[in-house]
């Protein structure tokens, strides 16, 4: 078995900006704080993953970027500058940094295999994440839609093949369209289990969460 193949792009806006749908249970800092630590927590079990050779970071947040490229085989690249004429404001924003960091993943590993894995899965197994890399190499393309299933926690290509990322509403069916095959994962499985509206934070403490992000939330005490 071929392992450490895989390229991973982890893209995290600035955290001052993050996670506005949890506005109404936590303050600015708190906010800002969880997305810090859910993206490093995420890079973390990341790298955990054998398949994973390297992850890039993509933030334009200095203190994600100081602690992942404090990281073993993490790499920080700086988000690239919106375009005066984006028409779908965050998400235009979150394509650019994704395709910026999968050329520059292509660049350096020419032979691997890209993925791209959003920053707020800080529960994720990374036991769960290699299996489902060792899935995605049957197909050119895949996905992995969340728990809903109409968003993308997991986007992959392997080697020579065109990754081009449609995030935002419906992105699960938008990256179908372009090519990608689902990946087939159970509802539970952590790595569809991102973090966007309070109720996942809710099943985040159920579920005992450790890291950085269990810390935090162990700290802020009851949401809401």
């Amino acid at each position: 078995m071929l392992l450490g193949r895989w390229v991973l792009v982890v893209p995290v806006k600035d955290a001052r900006r993050g996670k506005t749908r949890l506005a109404d249970v936590l303050e600015p800092g708190a906010r800002a704080a969880l997305v810090r630590a859910m993206a490093l927590d995420t890079v973390e079990a990341v790298l955990a993953a054998p398949r994973v050779a390297r992850v890039l970071v993509v933030t334009a947040d200095p203190e994600v970027g100081g602690g992942a490229g404090a990281l073993r085989r993490a790499r920080v690249l700086p988000e690239p500058p919106a375009a005066a004429d984006d028409a779908r404001g965050g998400w235009a924003s979150l394509d650019r940094a994704v395709s910026a960091g999968v050329a520059a993943a292509r660049a350096e590993a020419p032979t691997a295999h890209v993925g791209v894995l959003l920053g707020d899965l800080p529960g994720l197994d990374p036991a769960e994440l290699d299996a489902a890399l060792a899935a995605a190499e049957a197909h050119p393309l895949a996905v992995v839609p969340d728990a809903e299933g109409t968003g993308t926690t997991l986007l992959t290509a392997r080697t020579g093949e065109r990754l081009q990322p449609a995030f935002g509403g419906g992105s699960a069916a938008a990256h179908q369209r372009l090519g990608h095959v689902v990946v087939d994962l159970p509802a539970g499985s952590t790595l569809r289990h991102d973090v966007d509206v309070p109720e996942d934070l809710t099943a985040l403490l159920e579920r005992g969460v450790g890291g950085r992000t269990g810390a935090l939330l162990r700290r802020l005490g009851p949401l809401g």
